[in-house]
């Protein structure tokens, strides 16, 4: 069975003002049902201004984006809200409550949502984002990184059809990137929702399940990643990066040793270089 259209951008553009250029030129694209899309480009390419536009932080001026099929405008905003879930960049401008369980209460509280009902998802989100032993604690005693766990804990409690990660491991260090995005992936393959990252990390980008590229306000290409990075000179050209894996395979196709497929990261590279030991 086919997943449904959940978003749909239907030549959308946007812009701050009427004297301002384009942010957003005639876009159009649709994300499915339990789909991972992850959005690139280089700054001011767009792909902030997308998230907003989904969440009803904006509008456009031209064109129309649909939310499991009713249009995102000023009647519908609060309606679209209760869908679209979002984390941000810095985690501590996201905290509302005086300790991580009054967080994750705070927008459940906002759609009235029974108290019972209100604990079991407080224990069952903190508990998917392995902040359970966290509860009664004040948000400033937290790292970064358990900052946003508990910002994500926060969004699935209002069981959100999609999550946008907008730039949300940015300020962690590596370690911190790669412990959000192993819990995203492992909530994602548990809880039915599609989920946005907009991010310039390159080990965010290759999870997903296709890859929106944007420049200069328009979709310069949407594909699998792997697809996306074999075109390693386009990318560049367009300000953006390829894994470092994707440039280490192209130089030993260099030296005549052919590679299968495009490898996405190491654990593919040592597959294929295995593979090909093996055959020798």
């Amino acid at each position: 069975m086919e997943n449904k259209p959940l978003i749909q951008f239907k030549n959308v553009s946007f812009r701050y003002n009427d004297k301002a250029p384009w942010v957003l030129d005639n876009v159009s694209f649709t994300i499915e049902e339990d789909e991972w899309v992850a959005i690139i480009g280089h700054n001011g390419s767009g792909k902030s201004t997308i998230a907003k536009l989904i969440n009803g932080l904006l509008f456009p001026q031209k064109g129309e984006i649909l939310i499991s099929g009713k249009k995102v405008d000023e009647e519908s905003v609060w309606e679209i809200r209760k869908e679209v879930g979002m984390v941000f960049q810095n985690p501590d401008n996201q905290f509302v409550g005086a300790t991580v369980q009054d967080d994750v209460a705070f927008g459940m509280e906002n759609r009235g949502i029974p108290r019972e009902e209100m604990i079991k998802r407080i224990d069952e989100t903190l508990k998917a984002v392995g902040m359970s032993d966290y509860r009664l604690t004040e948000p400033h005693r937290l790292s970064g990184g358990q900052k946003q766990r508990v910002a994500i804990a926060s969004v699935l409690a209002i069981s959100p059809k999609v999550l946008i990660l907008d730039e949300a491991t940015a300020m962690l260090d590596p370690n911190g990137r790669k412990e959000i995005m192993q819990t995203v992936s492992s909530i994602l393959d548990e809880r039915n929702f599609a989920l946005i990252t907009i991010t310039h990390d390159l080990e965010e980008i290759v999870q997903a399940d296709r890859v929106i590229v944007m420049n200069n306000g328009q979709v310069w290409d949407e594909a699998k990643p792997r697809d996306i990075f074999t075109k390693k000179e386009a990318l560049r050209e367009i300000g953006l990066d390829v894994p470092f894996v994707a440039i280490l395979a192209d130089e030993l196709k260099q030296y005549g040793i052919p590679l299968p497929k495009e490898p996405l990261n190491h654990g593919e590279l040592l597959e294929d270089l295995w593979t090909l030991h093996l055959r020798t």
